[in-house]
């Protein structure tokens, strides 16, 4: 079976973990650190998908649903080139959306303080080529699975039953 992989970052590798763990077409989570060209030891996880059962943009739309992208830490890190196209289109579309400025019923612009760049929010999640994973410590791999009444920041239960494949 043909696979791929691909590496996220945001938050805590724990939570990412338990968020990909059950998705379909997602064959193995592994909890670890990220080193890209500029960046060391991220937290992060890397993620083996068959991408005949899972696309690589609903990927990217998982992590972006429960990691921001306007954070310094959020990014998807890459091993080949023919993902990077797919990432860079995906974080374009994040950076772009909702920046158009407002128009009233009479196709003037108007003065919208979203419409100004200055407040804009920038899109901070990074597309990188991925230099090497470090898998983490065995105590770390499924670590909510074997402790299910930790308190996370991503209401998992919730976030279980509202992803529909």
């Amino acid at each position: 079976m043909y696979t791929k992989k691909i590496y996220f970052s945001g938050g805590d590798f724990h939570e990412l973990q338990e968020v990909f763990n059950d998705v379909p077409g997602v064959l193995k989570v592994t909890a670890g650190y990220i080193d890209s060209a500029d960046e060391i030891n991220i937290e992060g996880v890397e993620i083996e998908f068959n991408p005949k059962k899972m696309d690589l943009s609903m990927l990217m739309d998982i992590l972006f649903a429960v990691v921001d992208p306007y954070t310094q830490k959020s990014g998807v890190y890459y091993t080949t080139g023919e993902d990077e196209p797919q990432i860079e289109l995906h974080l374009n579309f994040i950076a772009n959306r909702g920046r158009q400025p407002a128009v009233s019923c009479v196709s003037l612009t108007i003065n919208d303080p979203i419409s100004d760049p200055k407040f804009a929010r920038k899109c901070l999640a990074k597309a990188r080529r991925l230099k090497k994973f470090t898998i983490a410590d065995e105590k770390d791999q499924n670590f909510l699975r074997k402790n299910p009444d930790i308190a996370t920041d991503i209401d998992l239960k919730k976030l279980k039953t509202s992803l529909r494949f």
